[in-house]
């Protein structure tokens, strides 16, 4: 009942602690049943006017009842240690899984859907290992314990007893396949809230703007009643169904001393055995009882598991066995694009037969106008997407023979979206490099131009910079991005914008930090502005989603095709920009 063999066997390290759970409950159950046979031995003896032996009875139950306390820690340790060994194990396997698919995993499941599962989602497996499993084996194993003893005191009632259990187990099943669409339904709206939130969240500075944060907070509450509603339905659920349970349960166990009453009192039974039989009749349903309660958490568990393994079975769109030497292979990779065509949507190609050569240690432009590929292009030589037709190779190896995992060590990425985590100066750049020493962390510091920034600062390092590097300012926190790139000590790396939305003065740091990087590694460089790569050994110009020129800044120039344009233009902008700045301030 309610058994999932995939998830049990991903969590296989689990079995073993859920198997000492049990047995914790059982030594537990036989401690109870010999202490209630020996006030039942006592009271018959008192009714019998016999002697009582106090200190072998005493002595006894003191044991049993240290024995049961002691079950009773362990059993809450191996239950914990369930859980926590399945919740470790599905967090890395969708981590992992993540890895393995690449930073293109939005392209199919939604950030947001991913936090939620892998945090709360994971969470409410919690009972369905350490509490549910255990009390389903439990169950099935204590009352046919106590039938095995009381059918000795009066197989009749013991009997009566265990043809009533089943009944708690009928009702599970019964609203099992109800409980099943309305949890699918919770979890669902959950996400999708989740999804909203978060949204909402990143978006908020733009619907203030634009005054449209009252239509969105609407939708939110729209979103909010709607999780209300169902999670209420949950809850009726599960109450109405633990009354059901609740009548079996106290029904069959009063029918059972019924019986045993008038065994008593038609001479077939004695009064110790009847208080025998009343006390151990609730333990018949008790198992089970519990069973029902954490049928319903771990239901919501189950619900969520569904949402785990859609994550575990995405498409990976990459060979993730690695092969021995790989890494070494594509060390210091002059890179290839042949006659490559990409899409977003399978309809509209957005590249279209791109050839690409970016020698070793060279360094290599993309120009363009805006929406013409560029960042397409990175994305692609990154694994964040898959090409539709063409190939792209690594010193010759095909991209799709690479893992990411292995990629990922060659290849460092510094755009305007590169994230600076929060926490301190120091705990960003060793996110690149743990073990750097401070003599690699003062080099890469001042190779972006940041160094004396950052020693300057009254704790140096150790200054906190806030959530995504707020308390930094945009060319600070690029440089910081530039910082730990090159701690990384990546063969190849690819600047994509990096110089967008910062002030000129750390644009001339940041490019004389490329500029020197460039003698040392492969460099890729997406720039909009022209003037910072005109001395690239090579420049690709894209036109709309094709490859419209190559050359070196002098050759294209002399085509006087779409790279002049676009050179032109831009000459002709900045001399506008300097005659207004010189009109303005007199300069």
């Amino acid at each position: 009942m309610m058994i999932n063999k995939r998830l049990i066997n991903l969590c296989s390290d689990s079995k073993k602690y859920v198997a000492l759970t049990v047995l914790m409950n059982w030594i537990a159950i036989v401690c109870n049943i010999v202490i209630i046979l020996l006030i039942g031995s006592g009271l018959d003896r008192i009714y019998k006017n016999q002697d009582i032996p106090i200190y072998l009875y005493g002595i006894t139950i003191v044991v049993l009842v240290a024995v049961k306390v002691i079950c009773n820690v362990l059993y809450g340790k191996f239950s914990h240690l369930s859980s926590a060994k399945a919740k470790l194990i599905l967090r890395e396997s969708i981590y992992k899984k993540l890895l393995r698919i690449g930073v293109g995993y939005v392209d199919t499941t939604p950030t947001s859907t991913v936090v939620q599962v892998a945090g709360d989602g994971v969470e409410a497996l919690e009972t369905y290992f350490g509490k549910y499993l255990p009390q389903l084996f439990y169950s099935l194993l204590a009352p046919l314990t106590l039938f095995a003893i009381l059918s000795f005191i009066s197989f009749k009632v013991s009997i009566i007893l265990l043809l009533c259990v089943p009944l708690i187990p009928l009702s599970i099943i019964a609203i099992m396949k109800f409980a099943k669409k309305i949890l699918k339904n919770y979890w669902n709206v959950y996400v999708d809230l989740g999804d909203t939130l978060l949204e909402n969240l990143h978006g908020l500075t733009t619907l203030k703007v634009y005054n449209i944060d009252d239509q969105r907070h609407q939708k939110m509450n729209e979103e909010a009643e709607k999780f209300r509603k169902i999670t209420m339905k949950v809850l009726s659920m599960q109450l109405n169904s633990i009354n059901i349970m609740d009548l079996i349960a106290f029904g069959g166990a009063a029918l059972g001393i019924i019986v045993a009453i008038f065994e008593f009192k038609n001479g077939n039974i004695s009064l110790g055995a009847v208080v025998i039989i009343i006390l151990l009749s609730s333990e018949f349903f008790i198992p089970l009882r519990l069973l029902g309660s954490f049928f319903h958490v771990a239901m919501n568990g189950i619900a969520a598991s569904d949402k785990i393994f859609s994550i575990l079975d995405l498409e990976e769109k990459e060979n993730t066995q690695y092969t021995e030497g790989l890494e070494r292979k594509i060390s210091y990779p002059s890179i290839r694009m042949e006659k490559v065509f990409f899409s977003y949507d399978g309809k509209r190609n957005v590249l279209e037969n791109i050839d690409l050569d970016i020698k070793n240690r060279s360094f290599v432009a993309l120009v363009g106008e805006s929406g013409s590929g560029k960042s397409t292009i990175a994305s692609l030589l990154l694994k964040m997407h898959k090409t539709s037709e063409g190939e792209i190779a690594y010193n010759g190896i095909d991209i799709k023979e690479i893992p990411f995992d292995v990629l990922a060590k060659k290849i460092a990425l510094v755009s305007t979206s590169s994230y600076i985590f929060g926490g301190t100066i120091l705990d960003n750049l060793l996110m690149a490099k743990k073990n750097a020493s401070n003599k690699d962390i003062d080099y890469a510091l001042k190779a972006a131009n940041l160094h004396d920034f950052a020693m300057h600062l009254p704790d140096k390092l150790q200054t906190y910079v806030g959530e995504g590097g707020n308390l930094l300012s945009g060319g600070q926190r690029q440089r910081l991005a530039l910082a730990r790139a090159i701690l990384a000590d990546r063969d190849f790396i690819i600047f994509d914008e990096a110089t967008s939305n910062v002030d000129v003065e750390s644009e001339k740091q940041i490019w004389k930090a490329i500029h020197e990087l460039a003698t040392k590694k492969t460099v890729l460089v997406i720039s909009h502005r022209l003037v910072n790569v005109k001395n690239a050994d090579e420049i690709y110009v894209l036109d709309k989603g094709k490859l419209a020129e190559r050359g070196c800044h002098e050759k294209l120039l002399a085509y006087e095709g779409v790279y002049y344009n676009l050179w032109t233009r831009q000459q002709d902008l900045e001399m506008i920009r300097g005659e207004e700045y010189e009109e303005k301030f007199g300069v």
